[in-house]
């Protein structure tokens, strides 16, 4: 057996050597993604926006959640072009 195989030790695990699946990355991630929310439901009464020519009323945490989407979407894009 080689030094290789005998250090891989079989386990298919997310230990210390295995790639964890909390990374300081995603805890930020997930953290602005709670913030976001929470923000979002916070915001429930009805608001008019006006997107150019065109005024709706809706609640504000619909449009909030709206603009959240577009944004993902956009940025989800721009990354997938990169690589």
């Amino acid at each position: 057996m080689s030094r290789k195989s005998a250090r891989s030790g079989g386990g298919g695990g997310t230990g210390a050597g295995g790639g964890s699946l909390l990374t300081p990355g995603r805890v930020a991630v997930l953290a602005l993604a709670v913030l976001g929310l929470v923000f979002i439901f916070e915001n429930t009464r009805a608001t008019k926006i006006r997107l150019l020519i065109p005024e709706v009323t809706m609640p504000l945490w619909m449009a909030l959640l709206a603009t959240a989407v577009i944004g993902a979407l956009c940025g989800a894009f721009f990354v997938r072009r990169r690589g």
